[in-house]
Formats: structure tokens, C-alpha cells, sequence
């Protein structure tokens, strides 16, 4: 029962809370409405939970979203500002974000070269980016079960596409075991346990 000890973060091929940076785009209430690929419920509260797992692990988180100045859209669902609302929100116009110079800055500041994606819709704010990180040399991961299209063929084919093109596709699950890796590193424990209950995953025991 002895474990090797924790893996160089810069050479490790799987993804930690030390090589990675979350991306969080457009979960905003007229997109969230105007999702069909999956049930509006279950979408919010699967964002939410991946939100809560990169802040209890520390991940790099960088928000976004699309026209929230200009006064056209209104800002990041409630669920997720509680969660978020003490990091920088970079607000757009570009549909893709990876075209907004401070997003694009703000993401590659982090010096981490795996990005973990969830973004509304599937089919554009999540594929876009995806695909000019992907030509930049970055590995992409998008989230599967927190992102959502404007209808069942438009998020399996963004989903397609992306994947084609180098993307690596993930869950909530998978992430969270990715990130804890190891019973022995007890520090993180409870916050594994407690996420995946959160998600209903495991069973809180009274």
C-alpha cells in the first residue's frame, strides 16, 4: 500500500489542479433558457457542482460572458456569481471568446496549457475556442455533462467536431477522481467526497 509520490503537474498527461485552467463562458439566463439538448434543471445544477469542484480544488478559474455591457444580456446565472463572484468577469462581444483579447490574456496568464471547458451554447461558444486552442498547442477538455446546444443534434455534433479535431472529451466524475487521484492525500478528501455526494454520486450518510 505504498503510493508514488505526486506526479510532475508539467509531465503529467492526466489532468490535476496544478496543470490546469477552467474555463467558464456565457452561463448566462438567455442561454441557459434557450438550451434543448439536455434537461434546463439538471444543466444548472451540473455547472454549479463543477464550478464548486475547481474552486475546492483551486483550479485557475476564468469567467466570461457576451454582452452584459452593452446591455443586451444580463450576467452569470446566480448559482454560479456566489461561487465566482470574487474573480474578474470578462464581458464580450465576440460570440468567441478566444477573440477577446482580455479573455485570451487572462487564460494564457495562467501558464497552464490544459483548459477544461464548459460554455454555452455547444455548437459555438464551446466549439470556437475550443478549436483555435487546439491549433495554439493547447489541450482542450470540455465538460460533457455541464454544457449543453439549442438541441440534441447541435451539441452531439459541436461535440463531434471538437473531438475530431484533438478535443478530449470528459465528466464531472471522471475530473473529480482525475483530480483526487489517491485516498492517501488526505488533505483533499473530504472535498472529493463531499463533491460527489453533491452531485449525488455517493451517498451522504446521516
Amino acid at each position: 500500500m505504498t503510493s508514488y509520490e505526486p506526479r510532475n503537474p508539467q509531465k503529467d498527461e492526466l489532468l490535476s489542479p496544478d496543470n490546469s485552467v477552467f474555463v467558464l463562458i456565457d452561463y448566462q439566463p438567455t442561454q441557459v433558457n434557450s438550451i434543448n439538448s439536455m434537461n434546463r434543471h439538471e444543466l444548472v445544477e451540473s455547472i454549479t457542482n463543477l464550478t464548486a469542484l475547481m474552486r475546492a480544488y483551486h483550479v485557475p478559474t476564468i469567467v466570461s460572458t457576451v454582452n452584459v455591457a452593452n446591455g443586451r444580456n444580463k450576467d452569470t446565472i446566480p448559482q454560479l456569481k456566489e461561487l465566482v463572484k470574487d474573480l474578474p468577469s470578462y464581458d464580450r462581444t465576440s460570440i468567441n471568446a478566444w477573440e477577446d483579447r482580455e479573455f485570451n490574456d487572462a487564460v494564457k496568464s495562467t501558464g497552464k496549457k490544459k483548459i477544461i471547458i464548459a460554455a454555452l451554447w455547444t455548437e459555438a461558444c464551446l466549439t470556437f475556442p475550443t478549436l483555435d486552442a487546439l491549433k495554439e498547442g493547447y489541450e482542450v477538455y470540455p465538460v460533457v455533462d455541464a454544457v449543453g446546444g439549442t438541441s440534441k443534434i447541435a451539441h452531439e455534433m459541436a461535440l463531434h467536431r471538437v473531438e475530431q479535431a484533438g478535443a478530449k472529451m470528459t465528466t464531472f466524475a471522471q475530473l473529480a477522481c482525475e483530480f483526487q487521484r489517491d485516498w492517501n492525500r488526505t488533505d483533499t478528501v473530504a472535498k472529493f467526497v463531499k463533491a460527489m455526494q453533491d452531485k449525488g454520486i455517493f451517498l451522504k450518510l446521516e
